[in-house]
């Protein structure tokens, strides 16, 4: 599974009970999953379609760090589901507990909303980075599996 954000808890995240709100906590998933998906799919066109439950099994307070991590389950022809997972970071010993995990599906449209197919090259250089490097996202300069070499002048 790949980091995709990190994020401390707020004052403004608690609800009545003194724990992060549910609703902030399914966003912060939708937007993580979100920009996972449009990355992996080389476009800012993608549209949440599908969540599967929630349940929450760890309480998240006020200065807690928070993870969110995820993975491709799957790819259909115009979609993408992802396995997304939330953990409490504890920044003394390293640490986390699981607070949640879901899966969130995904399709790619066009301008007009219209689904339309994901490249099957894309969910190819996704299959080969994982395999490759663990992961399917690469930073910068390591475009499709090719890394940067340094030249010296």
């Amino acid at each position: 599974m790949e980091l995709i954000t990190t994020y401390i808890c707020k004052k403004f995240d608690i609800g009545v009970h003194e724990n992060m709100f549910g609703g902030a906590l399914m966003s912060l998933i939708d937007d993580a999953a979100g920009s996972y998906a449009s990355q992996i799919c080389d476009t800012p066109r993608m549209v949440t379609i599908k969540f599967d439950e929630l349940v929450f099994k760890k309480p998240v307070k006020v200065g807690n760090i928070i993870k969110i991590y995820g993975r491709v389950i799957k790819f259909g022809i115009s979609s993408v589901e992802l396995y997304m997972e939330v953990r409490k970071h504890n920044v003394y010993t390293g640490e986390q507990e699981i607070v949640t995990h879901t899966n969130v599906k995904f399709v790619r449209i066009d301008e007009e909303g219209n689904a339309i197919p994901i490249p099957d090259r894309l969910k190819t250089r996704y299959e080969r980075r994982l395999k490759e490097f663990g992961k399917g996202l690469l930073p910068a300069g390591e475009a499709d599996g090719e890394r940067q070499i340094e030249t010296l002048i």
